[in-house]
């Protein structure tokens, strides 16, 4: 197996002004973080798109990307162009995550169709290769079930070629393995079908699971598994020296084991050390080199980056 080089995201959801995000897109890039993510539901947040352009514009090298974009909110045709103008103004810094949708409540609030999963994906698929089409030279046309291009050139055209990274995940085999096929960054997440995060979403995070997961992307992506780059979303980052009792008290709440809890990829618990220790050894056994953790853990891993980026 190739060992991507370590990176690290962060995903920010708010802010009380333009100065307060862009201090936040600023201490992110001092931090050494790769790249600032933004979710996309309807809820306490930043509209995405609007919020990675001004953080770009507040940073000079910091990557900006969404995780995810809910394609059934956003029509590809012009999801391509506001991500292709993102690309150009921020100097070619967009990572473009696009998702099924899962989160029952964005559709039951918004009044938007919360179509059946396997719908869902099928309409992702189709917008994926609209997207691939339309930031490509020349004039595109696609006829598929949900979308009709006709002779459209996608303008403008992104800086990265040949189309800003693209990132899927899921945790369902059908999406990773399109994830496998489509994306250039694959995320290895927990399965949300049920539309909530529960304890279902939790006994999908163990080390067991996981494994089952690269394996399907493995099978799916053939040969060009080794250029994928495998990413994971950690809720959880507890810096502490008394290790056993943190993964108690998660155990509880991801409803798995201690000896799960500390193993799964979507929790860091422990020592800055024991958590460096432990992202070697999952890069290791599942490939997964491009870590993301919540707004909380910002400050907290900056030691852990300091010692593992770039590596």
């Amino acid at each position: 197996m190739t060992h991507h080089p370590f990176r690290f995201g962060v995903q920010c959801h708010r802010a009380a002004s333009a100065a307060e995000w862009a201090a936040t897109a600023r201490r992110v890039e001092d931090l050494g973080y790769s790249t600032l993510m933004v979710p996309d539901h309807f809820g306490d947040q930043l509209a995405p798109l609007a919020a990675l352009q001004a953080a770009a514009d507040a940073t000079s090298s910091l990557r900006v990307g969404a995780l995810v974009l809910d394609n059934d909110f956003r029509h590809p045709v012009v999801l391509a162009k506001e991500a292709a103008t993102i690309d150009l103004l921020s100097g070619g810094r967009l990572e473009l995550g696009v998702g099924a949708g899962w989160m029952r409540t964005d559709y039951e609030q918004s009044g938007i169709p919360h179509d059946p999963a396997g719908v869902r994906i099928d309409r992702m698929v189709e917008s994926i290769a609209v997207l691939k089409g339309l930031f490509a030279d020349g004039a595109f046309s696609f006829a598929g079930e949900h979308y009709t291009v006709t002779g459209l050139d996608g303008l403008p055209k992104p800086v990265q070629k040949p189309h800003p990274p693209l990132i899927v995940g899921g945790g369902g085999r059908r999406v990773l393995s399109v994830a496998a096929r489509e994306a250039d960054i694959v995320g290895i997440n927990v399965n949300l079908a049920a539309g909530e995060v529960g304890r279902d979403a939790g006994r999908n995070a163990t080390p067991d699971a996981t494994a089952e997961k690269v394996a399907w992307v493995r099978e799916a992506a053939g040969e060009r598994f080794d250029d994928l780059e495998l990413n994971v979303l950690v809720f959880v980052v507890m810096i502490t020296d008394d290790r056993q009792s943190a993964a108690e008290a998660l155990a509880g709440g991801f409803g798995i084991s201690p000896e799960e809890a500390l193993a799964t990829p979507h929790a860091l618990v422990g020592t800055m050390e024991q958590i460096v220790e432990d992202l070697q050894e999952r890069r290791e056994r599942y490939g997964i080199s491009y870590v993301v953790v919540q707004e909380g853990g910002l400050d907290a891993m900056a030691p852990v980056i300091d010692r593992l980026a770039g590596t």
